[in-house]
C-alpha cells in the first residue's frame, strides 16, 4: 500500500507540475519528463500529430543534442511510431524490434528495447503521443505503468488545452500589433515598397519562420484571371537577396495555386522553389493569398529549413487572419494613395491645360511674328539670326510639350498604360508630317516601372521630335526592347547629326542616361540618316 499510495502521490503532483505554466512546448516537455520519472524511463518524447500523417511537432528528452544532431532528421510517421499514428491506442512492448512495424532505428541512434506509447486527446481528438521507452534496470513497463500514464496523459490534455487557448490569445495579440504596425506605417504616408517589407518581416516573427516572401503579379493592371506570373516583390530571412526579384509561374507552382484558389494552404514543401533548386534546404511552408475585398493581390509565403517541424492548423488559421488583415490595410492604403494621385494629377492636368492654352500659343503667335518680320528683312544676317530664333522658339514648344506630356503620364503605369504612352508620343510628334513611322516594342513592359517608365516616355518623345524637325527624314523606325535591360533605338534616313541645332537637341538624352546610369549614343548608319541608341538597366 505504501508503495501504491506514493506512486499515487508522485501521480497528483506530476498532474500539478504540467498545469503549471502556459507555455505549450514547455507544458508538452513537462509531460515527457513527468512520464519519464513516474515510470522510470530513460528516454521519453512526444510526437504532435499533424496534416497528412506528418508530425507538427516532436519533443524528446533523454537524448542530447550531438546525439541529435548525428541522427539527422526527427522521426517520421514510419515503423511503431507510424503504426501508433495510425491505431492511436496504448501499446506497451517488452522489445519493440518484435513488433511486426517496427524498421529498426538510423545509425548513432541509442539502443532502445523497451517501449509504452499512449495517445493523448485534447477536446476528444488525439493531440498526440507520448513515447517512453528504456525502463531503468533492464525491466519492462508493466500494467500499471500503463494506467498511471493514461491518467498521467488525461491531465496532459487538459493542460494543453489551457495552453493552446493561451497560445491562440498570444498569438492574435501579436498579429494585431503588428497589423496595427503596418496600418500605421501605411496610413502615416509611408513608402509601399517598405510597408511590403514589414509585411515579410512579421510574418516571419509571428511563425516563427526561417524565411518569408511576398509575390504579387509580375504586371500588376493584369485581371488576376490573366495573371501568369508572379514576381518576388520582397523577402525577409537569410535568402532575401537570392528571392528579391525571381519569377514564379503560376500553372504548377504552390504559389500560382494559393493565387488562383484564394485558398491558403499548408505544404511539406514548395512545388517550384523560388531559389530553383527542387532539392530546397526548405520544407514546410504556409501559402497564403492576400485576399483584398476586389480581388487577389499578392501570395504571402513563409518558409521552414527543411526537416524541420511542419506548421499547425492554428498557425494556419491565425496567418490566414494576417493576410487577410494585411491585404484589406494594403488595398485601403492603395485607395489613398489613388486619391491623393488623382488630385496631384488634377492639379498637373490643371497646369498641363495652362501651358498648352496660354504659353504654346503665345509662343506660336511670336513665332508667326518673327517669321512674318524675316521677308521684311533686307540683311542676310539679320534674317539668319531670325530664323535661328525662330528654331529656338519651336525647340522650346517641344520641351513644354514633353513637360504637358510628363504631367499627364506620370501617373500610368504597367505594361498596357506604357504601351500606350509610347503609341501616343509617336503619333502626337508625328501628326501632320509626312514621315512614316514604324514601331516595334518587345518583351515585357511591365518590368518597366516608374521613374524608368516615365524616362522611356521622355526619350521617345526626344528623339522623334529631334528627327521630324531637324532631318528632314521621310521614314522613322523606333526600336523599344526589354530583355536584360531597357533599350530603345530610334533610327531615321534623314540627313545626319552634322546640323547644331540637331546636336542641341540630344543634351536632355544624355542628362537621362545619366540619371539612369544608361548610355546615349549618336551613329550613323552606313546608308545614310541616324540612329540614336539609348539604354538603362531596369530596376532590381
Amino acid at each position: 500500500m505504501t508503495v501504491r499510495s506514493g506512486r499515487v502521490e508522485a501521480l497528483l503532483q506530476a498532474m500539478l507540475d504540467i498545469g503549471a505554466g502556459l507555455e505549450l512546448d514547455e507544458t508538452l516537455r513537462r509531460v515527457v519528463r513527468a512520464g519519464m520519472r513516474l515510470t522510470g524511463a530513460r528516454y521519453g518524447a512526444l510526437g504532435v500529430h499533424g496534416a497528412g500523417q506528418v508530425m507538427s511537432r516532436f519533443l524528446y528528452e533523454g537524448i542530447d543534442d550531438e546525439t541529435v544532431a548525428q541522427i539527422g532528421r526527427l522521426p517520421e510517421c514510419r515503423g511503431v511510431v507510424g503504426y501508433l499514428y495510425d491505431h492511436p491506442q496504448p501499446l506497451r512492448l517488452d522489445d519493440l524490434h518484435t513488433h511486426p512495424a517496427s524498421v529498426g532505428f538510423p545509425a548513432h541512434h541509442p539502443p532502445m528495447r523497451t517501449f509504452l506509447g499512449v495517445p493523448i486527446e485534447v477536446q476528444g481528438t488525439v493531440f498526440g503521443t507520448l513515447y517512453l521507452t528504456e525502463k531503468a534496470d533492464a525491466a519492462v513497463f508493466t500494467d500499471e505503468d500503463e494506467r498511471t500514464v493514461q491518467s498521467l496523459a488525461g491531465a496532459a490534455g487538459v493542460a494543453i488545452t489551457n495552453a493552446r487557448m493561451f497560445e491562440e490569445t498570444r498569438a492574435q495579440r501579436q498579429w494585431l500589433t503588428a497589423i496595427n504596425t503596418i496600418t500605421t506605417d501605411l496610413l502615416a504616408g509611408g513608402d509601399p515598397a517598405a510597408t511590403l517589407q514589414l509585411v515579410a518581416d512579421r510574418a516571419r516573427e509571428l511563425t516563427g519562420a526561417d524565411q518569408t516572401f511576398l509575390a504579387v503579379p509580375l504586371d500588376p493592371d493584369a485581371a488576376p484571371a490573366e495573371v501568369d506570373e508572379l514576381v518576388i516583390a520582397v523577402a525577409s530571412g537569410p535568402d532575401s537577396t537570392a528571392m528579391s526579384g525571381r519569377v514564379i509561374p503560376v500553372d504548377g507552382s504552390s504559389s500560382g495555386d494559393a493565387f488562383r484558389s484564394g485558398a491558403p494552404r499548408r505544404h511539406d514543401r514548395l512545388a517550384r522553389d523560388p531559389l530553383g533548386d527542387n532539392g530546397g534546404r526548405y520544407g514546410p511552408a504556409l501559402v497564403l493569398p492576400l485576399r483584398a475585398p476586389r480581388a487577389i493581390t499578392g501570395v504571402l509565403v513563409t518558409l521552414r529549413l527543411r526537416g524541420a517541424l511542419a506548421f499547425d492548423e492554428d498557425e494556419l488559421r491565425v496567418m490566414t487572419s494576417f493576410a487577410d488583415q494585411a491585404a484589406l490595410v494594403l488595398e485601403l492604403a492603395e485607395a489613398q494613395h489613388e486619391r491623393q494621385e488623382l488630385t496631384v494629377l488634377t492639379d498637373r492636368d490643371r497646369i498641363a491645360r495652362d501651358l498648352h492654352d496660354r504659353v504654346i500659343q503665345r509662343l506660336f503667335a511670336v513665332g508667326l511674328a518673327l517669321q512674318g518680320t524675316v521677308a521684311r528683312a533686307h540683311s542676310p544676317e539679320i534674317r539668319g539670326r531670325i530664323d535661328e530664333s525662330v528654331d529656338d522658339l519651336q525647340t522650346v514648344i517641344e520641351d513644354i510639350r514633353i513637360a504637358i506630356f510628363d504631367l499627364h503620364g506620370g501617373g500610368i503605369t504597367g505594361a498596357a498604360g506604357l504601351r500606350r504612352r509610347i503609341h501616343q508620343a509617336v503619333a502626337d510628334l508625328t501628326a501632320g508630317t509626312t514621315v512614316h513611322t514604324t514601331l516595334h516594342l518587345t518583351g515585357p513592359l511591365a518590368a518597366v516601372r516608374a521613374p524608368l517608365a516615365d524616362h522611356t516616355e521622355a526619350v521617345v518623345r526626344e528623339a522623334v521630335a529631334n528627327a521630324v524637325r531637324h532631318s528632314g527624314a521621310a521614314a522613322l523606325t523606333i526600336e523599344l526592347v526589354v530583355a536584360e535591360d531597357l533599350s530603345i533605338t530610334v533610327t531615321d534616313d534623314g540627313c545626319g547629326i552634322g546640323t547644331p541645332a540637331r546636336r542641341s537637341g540630344l543634351d536632355n538624352l544624355v542628362a537621362r542616361a545619366r540619371e539612369c546610369r544608361g548610355t546615349f549614343t549618336v551613329t550613323e548608319p552606313d546608308g545614310g540618316g541616324t540612329r540614336l541608341h539609348w539604354a538603362a538597366p531596369l530596376p532590381a
